[in-house]
């Protein structure tokens, strides 16, 4: 999994800084994740980027209006009686339009299809209401009151073939206390998806980690050292190459 870069390379000097990689942020209800980010950024605790775009395929969601009023670029694309295919393809192409580096869903109510993926391939992230794998899908937090956890949490994570099945980013834990409803559950979950996803995006533009199988890790753990120049080093003796040997 290679660090995100700009979708056009600009040479850049010391005088000259990098350019900010662009999010392309997708919704279909109020977007209050999308809100975070965007808060996250004003306040610069998420740097070296920008939001791109919105994309909301929900006519009339709330986040549409709230992103407006931030001078946020919005555009709806309503899926609902719209081919897969066709839909996705033009979700796609205002995302090079607006030359979108990282995709983020933020509460969008779309599987997104395999091909999609395979095109944004290690460029889309996903936030899910529990400590994946665990509660997937559906009702996360109403899934941990049933099952009577004692804690759960929100993952966020890059997005596979596999739903909720991507590599995993980043997770924060949230306690299950014995008089939670799924509303109040939920209400803690969601004020920790906030934290989660700006920190999730950092650590995703720093280029200092690295998916390794399953694992997000930092790159130095794995980095292997140069090797001694054995030309500068008195040659053995041959009693010590024999004890090595042993």
């Amino acid at each position: 999994m290679n660090p995100l870069t700009p979708a056009t390379p600009i040479e850049t000097t010391e005088d000259a800084p990098r350019p900010l990689a662009r999010l392309g942020i997708l919704i279909s209800g109020r977007g209050s994740n999308c809100l975070a980010i965007a808060q996250a950024i004003h306040e610069g605790r998420l740097t070296g980027c920008e939001i791109g775009v919105v994309i909301s395929n929900v006519p009339g969601a709330l986040g549409i209006e709230a992103a407006k009023r931030l001078g946020i670029p919005v555009v709806t694309l309503e899926g609902r009686g719209r081919e897969q295919r066709d839909h996705e393809d033009a979700v796609s192409a205002l995302l090079r339009k607006f030359r979108i580096d990282l995709v983020c869903m933020a509460g969008y109510r779309r599987v997104l299809s395999a091909a999609f993926i395979r095109e944004w391939k290690d460029r889309v992230l996903n936030i899910h209401p529990s400590l994946l794998p665990a509660f997937p899908v559906r009702e996360a937090a109403q899934q941990a009151l049933d099952y009577g956890a004692q804690v759960t949490g929100c993952t966020v994570l890059f997005l596979n073939e596999h739903v909720d099945g991507g590599v995993i980013v980043l997770q924060r834990v949230v306690d299950i206390f014995d008089d939670d409803t799924e509303a109040s559950l939920s209400a803690r979950l969601l004020a920790e998806e906030h934290i989660a996803y700006s920190e999730a995006i950092q650590m995703v533009l720093g280029g200092e980690y690295e998916a390794r199988g399953r694992r997000y890790v930092l790159k130095e753990l794995f980095e292997e050292k140069p090797a001694e120049d054995a030309s500068s080093d008195a040659a053995p003796e041959q009693g010590a190459q024999a004890q090595d040997a042993l």
